[in-house]
């Protein structure tokens, strides 16, 4: 028998016709494509000439970009001139500059630095287009909102458009180790260094600038947290200049992460005590060193006394102290010191129900606030956890009204699926960023910034008062009243504070579409724009990057802008429930599911589930206290269930499996639904992008395909993971008997095996039944066959197997006699074991099956991996 079938690849890519031209996506939102000829007549009274107005080379790279934006549109090329105007030409230059000219424009009131103005006047009675601003820096800034208006299609005759930064600080760290790997990083090694050094061709380096740029990123820290002392050696600082060079003609400031023990460890001094007087000149020298090379140097960001890191606490030492010592350093020349306010014990007592992570930031740094330099600035992770897919806002955020702060945000997804898993985080974000802490009287008295927004045509005034409320008890405030933002109080407008902002961990890497998967850089545009302007809303920021990143057909931007915007809930809804927290495996990769692995250990993420509820009670009347660390209208908010946002429950309390939620479900039937939902979903957003087939070039379509259909085949797992795991724990089966029902499947224990060995899988929910087959090493070929036995028909048929990262087995399917699909276990999941890390799944689709066919799965193991399985599902066919 001949077997008509279609075979798609949960993970792998396709072969599709070449339609457009491919794309790597290493031009990311600045590709500039061809626009279609009746959108370019729009731009036909655009000037031939683009004119500086000085010689410095932000404007010079300005001058560049405009000439590689208009050919690369319009196919025409601008020409090079200045600092005389003697044409209709688009004007690059400061305010200043533009003094000598003879305009007569006046600069607006409201222009400060960063910021620019978008304009047209007459310059020398020439009608020009001017890009200008206070510094070069808003120049180039300028430069690329103009290309991006005209990529997207709007009009730029009439131009009369001011931009400000919300903030001073807009920065991006890389956990870059100097041995080439990324901590923390899915998408290929370094772009700055390798093999203890930095790289010899920093051309990726300057491209990353270039992107930044185009954002209003001013500042970036391109090495590990977690940082090598080595990093300041005197003859590595030379290297480092490399990268600032490369840095400089895009306005980006270097910065390193640094050891506050490095006085000790390559210093040759006894101590890195911070108040010894020969551990401060110590520091001072060295940055004397540093600025001689790098004039422009960003300044310094600490991780100590967290996670074992050394730290001040060494000598009875605050962190005010370190942070001031090294402060004073590099005060003189203009520096800044980031300390990360994540400094918390990982060695917790588990057994004691007062102890809680999350109120580590807040009592190791309100009791210093007022204390720390003004050249210092705490940098604070959204939530007091980690990073997790729902947390509540960091209470310290409100608590430091005397010292300068920046959010830190994650751009590489850690715990929101490591880039394998589409997971857009703007919207968590502006959750985060217009979440009102409720700061009682504080000393600049006016409302918030949000009733203004710089860019008026992405969005109006938000009406929404607050964020993270339930739905019957929500904090009220009247439209008129004093609003605290998040926003606002890390920007330094609530407390009028000299400087503050956005930090966002990017880690992008060397492949080519710089972060793995090609939708994942909509994270790092959205956190670019945020950063600039925290008004704009998700929906505009994940249209705005589908226009300039797939192009402007109408389906092609409502599709992948949908998409986004779902995907963040999607995720929440096949992997944590309710705000518990992770179940991911936090002893290994923080990625596949793992729920008991946060339990009973010292790492502080803890859920607390037992066989007769689960949540942590954090409120003050019988929990942690932590509530307690809110100002009091927020604090009211979260201290009890019934006040608390479902969202959250599980954050903030202890509960009962039955316990009723707002909506009207149990928790129990809630961790049920919106896993099952969730992955429903995932397989959603596959038949969404497959309708773009033909629409998008054919290497970016190909390669999202291939992420997608993991993601699918992944939240499966998760689903059955999570759900059984509180099937068994808690006792209360599912409703509608989903959860451990699996009419579908046929266990891959229960095949008749030649070779293959039934093995227990640890932890057991991570496969299905808690066991899978494998092939012992010593043998060539194993097998696996069933009988089918259902009626004749079109079905799809998956294998769900396990992919390690230390083999590459080789599967194939069989029915009969008939090979219908074979393939190599050869991705790159973080996973050296079977298990939720390594589970992924093979996709047929269209399959004619008999009763009685023979289906046999064929193994063939490779170095450890031993072309393990858990099961096979057969399924009538979906695809038509």
């Amino acid at each position: 028998m001949t077997h008509s079938l279609r075979i798609t690849i949960c993970g792998a890519l396709l072969l599709l016709p070449a339609i457009l031209r491919a794309e790597t996506g290493a031009e990311a939102w600045l590709r500039y494509a061809p626009l279609t000829e009746t959108e370019r007549v729009k731009y036909d009274p655009l000037p031939a000439s683009v004119v500086v107005l000085s010689n410095s080379a932000l404007l010079r790279s300005a001058q560049q970009e405009m000439i590689r934006g208009t050919r690369g549109m319009l196919g025409r090329t601008l020409r090079e001139s200045g600092p005389q105007v003697q044409e209709q030409s688009i004007v690059l230059g400061t305010l200043t500059d533009l003094q000598g000219t003879g305009t007569t424009l006046k600069a607006p009131q409201d222009l400060g630095a960063d910021g620019f103005w978008l304009t047209a006047a007459k310059v020398r009675g020439f009608d020009c287009i001017i890009v200008t601003g206070l510094t070069d820096r808003g120049v180039l800034y300028g430069a690329f909102a103009f290309l991006s208006r005209m990529a997207r299609g709007e009009n730029v005759a009439k131009l009369d458009e001011v931009q400000q930064p919300y903030a001073p600080v807009r920065w991006v760290d890389q956990w870059d180790n100097l041995d080439g790997r990324i901590e923390r990083g899915y998408a290929g090694r370094s772009i700055f260094f390798d093999a203890g050094k930095v790289r010899d061709d920093l051309t990726r380096a300057v491209d990353y600038a270039r992107l930044l740029a185009s954002l209003g990123i001013n500042g970036c820290a391109i090495n590990n947290v977690n940082a090598d002392p080595r990093v300041l050696d005197d003859s590595f600082l030379p290297q480092l200049a490399r990268v600032a060079d490369a840095f400089r003609p895009w306005g980006v400031q270097l910065a390193i992460a640094v050891d506050v023990s490095s006085p000790k460890v390559i210093g040759g001094l006894s101590t890195f005590d911070p108040a010894d007087p020969s551990v401060s000149e110590w520091w001072r020298n060295k940055a004397d060193e540093i600025y001689r090379l790098i004039p422009d140097f960003g300044g310094f960001v600490v991780k100590a006394d967290s996670e074992g890191r050394a730290g001040p606490a060494t000598y009875g030492r605050t962190p005010a102290d370190a942070a001031n010592a090294l402060a004073r350093a590099i005060r003189a020349h203009g520096g800044l010191v980031f300390y990360r306010a994540f400094v918390y014990n990982h060695h917790l007592d588990w057994r004691e129900p007062k102890n809680d992570r999350a109120k580590a930031a807040y009592d190791n740094f309100h009791p210093l606030d007022g204390k720390f330099d003004d050249n210092v600035i705490i940098q604070i992770k959204y939530g007091p956890i980690d990073f997790q897919v729902r947390e509540p806002v960091s209470p310290l955020v409100a608590a430091l009204h005397n010292t300068n702060e920046a959010i830190e945000l994650q751009i590489t997804q850690e715990y929101t699926g490591q880039q394998r898993h589409l997971c857009f985080l703007a919207p968590m974000w502006k959750e985060v960023l217009d979440f009102d802490m409720h700061i009682e009287n504080p000393p600049q008295r006016q409302r918030s910034a949000e009733t203004v927004p710089s860019d008026h045509r992405l969005i109006g005034p938000s009406k929404q008062l607050s964020v993270f409320r339930s739905p019957d008890h929500p904090i009220t405030r009247s439209p008129d009243s004093l609003r605290t933002p998040v926003k606002d109080i890390v920007s330094g407008k609530t407390f009028q504070r000299p400087t503050g902002g956005f930090v966002g961990v990017a880690n992008v890497g060397l492949d080519a579409n710089w972060l793995g998967h090609p939708l994942a850089m909509a994270n790092l545009y959205a956190f670019g724009r945020l950063a600039w302007n925290p008004n704009l809303s998700a929906s505009a920021i994940a249209s705005e990057w589908t226009e300039l990143t797939f192009g402007r057909d109408p389906l092609v931007v409502e599709t992948i802008t949908k998409m986004l915007l779902d995907s963040w809930h999607v995720y929440e809804n096949y992997t944590g429930p309710l705000g518990a927290g992770t179940l991911t495996n936090i002893l290994g990769s923080h990625y596949g599911p793992g729920v008991e692995s946060s339990e009973r250990n010292g790492w502080g993420q803890w859920h607390r589930a037992d066989h007769e509820g689960i949540g942590m009670d954090r409120s003050v009347a019988t929990g942690t206290g932590y509530t307690g660390q809110y100002p009091e209208p927020v604090a009211k908010l979260y201290e009890t269930a019934g006040t608390t946002p479902d969202e959250l429950l599980l954050f903030f309390h202890h509960v009962p499996y039955n316990y009723k939620l707002h909506s009207g479900k149990t928790v129990i039937q809630h961790i049920y639904d919106s896993h099952y939902e969730g992955a429903e979903r995932a397989q959603q957003f596959v038949q969404q992008w497959r309708s773009l087939e033909g629409r998008i070039d054919e290497e970016r379509y190909a390669a999202t395909l291939s992420r997608l259909e993991y993601q699918a085949g992944h939240a499966i797992v998760w689903r059955d993971a999570v759900c059984n795991w509180f099937l068994r724990v808690s006792g209360i089966p599912d409703a509608r008997q989903r959860v451990g029902n699996y009419q579908d499947r046929v266990e891959a224990e229960s095949m008749q095996l030649e070779g293959y060995t039934v093995v227990d899988v640890v932890p057991m929910e991570t496969a299905s039944g808690g066991k899978a087959v494998e092939c012992p090493p010593t043998a060539q070929k194993c097998t696996a066959t069933f009988k089918f036995r259902r009626p004749a028909g079109w079905y799809d048929l998956a294998v769900q197997y396990f992919d390690q990262n230390n083999g590459a087995s080789k599967f194939s399917v069989f029915v009969g006699d008939d090979q219908v699909t074979s393939w190599v276990a050869d991705d790159d999941l973080p996973a050296m074991k079977i298990g939720g890390d390594s589970s992924t799944r093979r996709c047929i689709t269209r399959l004619a099956l008999r009763p009685g066919d023979e289906i046999r799965i064929e193994g063939v193991p490779d170095g450890r991996e031993r072309a393990a399985f858990d099961y096979v599902e057969v399924r009538p066919s979906q695809v038509q």
